[in-house]
C-alpha cells in the first residue's frame, strides 16, 4: 500500500491510496481457498471444489467482497500512517479498480483540529455555599406541619365549615336515572379545596353529622364516561362524619412521623435539603461561567462537516421558515457547542480521564432509585436504547472534565444567603429569557424585510 497527500487546505486533506494488483490477487486467492472448503457444488465432493471452478463461478462476487474489505482496512491504515484524526467519515472516491487491475482511490478527510490548551489556572470559578438561617428552617418545618392531615371529630350538633373534612356516602342521578360511576361510599373531601367536583364543596357547608343533603352540580368535561360529561347531576349525600382541622404540634414525635430521629435531626435534614436544592442551580451557573471562559480563551478551527452535523441536530423538528429565520443564531450555537466539545475532549485525553462501565451502571441505578414507580421502564429504556447509555457516558465524562477544571482553576468559596441565591438564579433566567427575546425580535425583522422585498419585486 502506498499513501500520498495530494493536497491540504486548512482542516481538509486529500489522500491518494494505491494497492497493487498482486496484493489484491493474493487476498482473492486466500478467500477462494476458504470457500473451496465449505462450498457444495454439483459434481464435486464437499470441500473438494477446485479453486479454478470457484473463480469462474463466483469470481465477481468474491472480488466485490475482497474489495470492500480492502477499502475498509486500507483507508483506516492510511489515516493512521499519516497521523490524521478524522472528524467524521472520510469521503472515498474510487479512481481505478477491477479484476486483474491495481486499486487506486482518494480520501477526502476533514481533520480534527490541533488544540493548544491554555493553563487552567487562568479560569476563575466560584464554589457557592448556602447559609440557611434558623428562621428559614422553622418556616419550612411550619409549612410541612400545615400540610399534614390532622383532623379531630366535631360534636354531633356542630356544622361544617371551610377547612373541615366531610365524609359521606352518595347516590347520583341524571334526569332521575342512575349512571355508571354515580355512587360512592365514605367519600372524603376537605371543604374549600374544590377538588371533588367544581362547586360541590360550597353546598356541603353548614351540614351536620347523619344529615342527608341534596347537591346539584354539573359533571366535569373530563368525566371518564364521555356521554355523561357536562350533564346536570343530582347527588343525594348521607353525611357520615365531620372533622375539624387541628394544628400539628411540632415536636420530636412530629419529626419521627416524618422519618427523622427527633426535631433537631429533622431541622438538619431540612437544612441539607434546602442547600442541595439550591446547590444544583448554583453549580449549573458555575459550570456555564467556566464553559464561557474556556470558549473565550481558546482559538479553535472547526471542521465544516461537524458544523453541518450539529446544525442537523439543532434543527430537528423545526419548520423550514423557522430554520431560515434562525440560521445565523443556530450556526453560532453549533460552533460554540463543537468548540467546547473538542476542548473538553482534549482536556480529558490529556489528563487520562475515562468513564468505567461501573460508573454508567451506578448512574442508571441512581435514576432507577429516584423513580420507584417506574423502575422497570427506566431499566428497559436503557436496555433497548444503546444510544441512551452512550449519551450517559458523555454526560459523566463531561462532568469529570468540569470537576478537573474546577480543581485546577482559581476557585473562590462564596457563602451566600437564600435571598442572594434566588437573586443569582433569577438573574441568570432573565439573561437567558432576554437572549430568547432578542432572537425572536431578529426573526420578526427578517420576516418584515422579506415581506418588503416581495412588495418591491411586485412593483
Amino acid at each position: 500500500m502506498k499513501v500520498t497527500i495530494e493536497s491540504k487546505k486548512g482542516l481538509k486533506t486529500h489522500l491518494k491510496v494505491f494497492i497493487d494488483r498482486k496484493t489484491i490477487d493474493e487476498k482473492i486467492g486466500t478467500r477462494l481457498i476458504e470457500l473451496s472448503k465449505t462450498v457444495n457444488l454439483k459434481g464435486f465432493r464437499p470441500g473438494k471444489v477446485p479453486v479454478k471452478v470457484l473463480k469462474n463461478q463466483f469470481g465477481k462476487a468474491v472480488y466485490g467482497e475482497v474489495l470492500e474489505k480492502i477499502l475498509k482496512e486500507t483507508s483506516t491504515k492510511a489515516l493512521e500512517e499519516k497521523k490524521i484524526k478524522a472528524a467524521g467519515q472520510p469521503k472515498l472516491d474510487l479512481k481505478s479498480y477491477g479484476e486483474g487491475k491495481d486499486l487506486s482511490y482518494t480520501l477526502e478527510v476533514d481533520e480534527l483540529p490541533s488544540i493548544k490548551l491554555k493553563s487552567l489556572d487562568l479560569i476563575k470559578s466560584v464554589d457557592y455555599e448556602i447559609k440557611v438561617t434558623e428562621t428559614e428552617v422553622a418556616k419550612r418545618v411550619d409549612d410541612i406541619a400545615k400540610n399534614q392531615n390532622n383532623f379531630k371529630d366535631k360534636k354531633e350538633n356542630e356544622v361544617s365549615s371551610n377547612g373541615d373534612l366531610v365524609a359521606f356516602d352518595y347516590e347520583a342521578t341524571i334526569d332521575n336515572n342512575s349512571f355508571e360511576g354515580g355512587s360512592g361510599k365514605n367519600t372524603q373531601i376537605v371543604l374549600g379545596k374544590d377538588l371533588f367536583i367544581k362547586g360541590f364543596d360550597s353546598q356541603l357547608l353548614g351540614v351536620k353529622k347523619n344529615q342527608e343533603k341534596e347537591v346539584l352540580t354539573i359533571l366535569p368535561a373530563n368525566y371518564p364516561k364521555k356521554e355523561f360529561a357536562n350533564k346536570k347531576a343530582k347527588f343525594k349525600c348521607k353525611i357520615l362524619n365531620i372533622k375539624k382541622p387541628e394544628p400539628v404540634e411540632i415536636n420530636d414525635q412530629f419529626a419521627k412521623n416524618l422519618g427523622a430521629k427527633d426535631l433537631n435531626n429533622l431541622k438538619e435534614l431540612i437544612t441539607k435539603q434546602i442547600q442541595n436544592q439550591y446547590k444544583m442551580n448554583l453549580d449549573a451557573l458555575t459550570k456555564e461561567d467556566i464553559l464561557n471562559q474556556i470558549e473565550k480563551t481558546h482559538q479553535v478551527e472547526i471542521p465544516d462537516n461537524l458544523i453541518e452535523q450539529e446544525l442537523t441536530l439543532i434543527s430537528q423538528g423545526l419548520k423550514k421558515e423557522d430554520l431560515e429565520k434562525n440560521k445565523d443564531e443556530s450556526k453560532k450555537i453549533a460552533k460554540k457547542r463543537i468548540k467546547l466539545g473538542l476542548i473538553l475532549n482534549e482536556l480529558g485525553e490529556k489528563n487520562n480521564l475515562k468513564v468505567e462501565e461501573l460508573e454508567i451502571k451506578n448512574e442508571i441505578q441512581k435514576q432507577i432509585q429516584s423513580m420507584p414507580d417506574q423502575q422497570k421502564q427506566v431499566l428497559e429504556y436503557y436496555q433497548k436504547n444503546p444510544n441512551a447509555a452512550l449519551s450517559l457516558r458523555g454526560s459523566i465524562y463531561e462532568e469529570k472534565v468540569i470537576n478537573l477544571i474546577k480543581k485546577k482553576s482559581k476557585q473562590t468559596k462564596k457563602i451566600i444567603s437564600l435571598s442572594e441565591a434566588d437573586s443569582l438564579i433569577k438573574k441568570q433566567h432573565e439573561t437567558h429569557a432576554h437572549h430568547e427575546e432578542e432572537k425572536s425580535k431578529k426573526s420578526k425583522k427578517t420576516v418584515k424585510t422579506s415581506k418588503k422585498t416581495k412588495t418591491i419585486r411586485k412593483k
